[in-house]
């Protein structure tokens, strides 16, 4: 069991990731999101990303909502991706915000683990 404490919190959501890279496209699901990044499963032909370079993700919450970010493969294990954010518009992170705010259900664990993405 690893001794690493996990700073943020993954919230586990019902929806499809669509990852962007050089005129490729996947549609993965999504297993869970952070304010750190997210994982998902891997899609048919994922071999064609290069992983060292960044793909763009989007997370369609309704016809009206999504959430952008640019992000870096950081791990592939037993059918899954995981994903660092590198970078996200404000719209993006409010409805990311909005999201986690109202799954963790702590405004107080909230603004800690805003801290702390501010200080990575």
């Amino acid at each position: 069991m690893s001794s690493e404490r996990r700073i943020f919190s993954r919230i586990h959501f019902d929806a499809w990731a669509e990852l962007r890279q050089d005129g490729n496209h996947w549609h993965a699901p999504l297993l869970d999101l952070s304010l750190k990044g997210l994982l998902v499963g891997e899609p048919q032909d994922f071999d064609r990303a290069d992983p060292n370079q960044p793909l763009r993700a989007a997370i369609h919450l309704d016809n009206t909502l999504a959430i952008e970010m640019t992000v870096l493969l950081r791990h592939r294990d037993h059918g899954h991706l995981g994903f660092e954010c590198q970078s996200i518009d404000l719209d993006s992170i409010t409805n990311l915000r909005r999201l986690v705010e109202l799954n963790l259900g702590d405004p107080d664990l909230l603004e800690r683990q805003l801290g702390a993405l501010s200080s990575h």
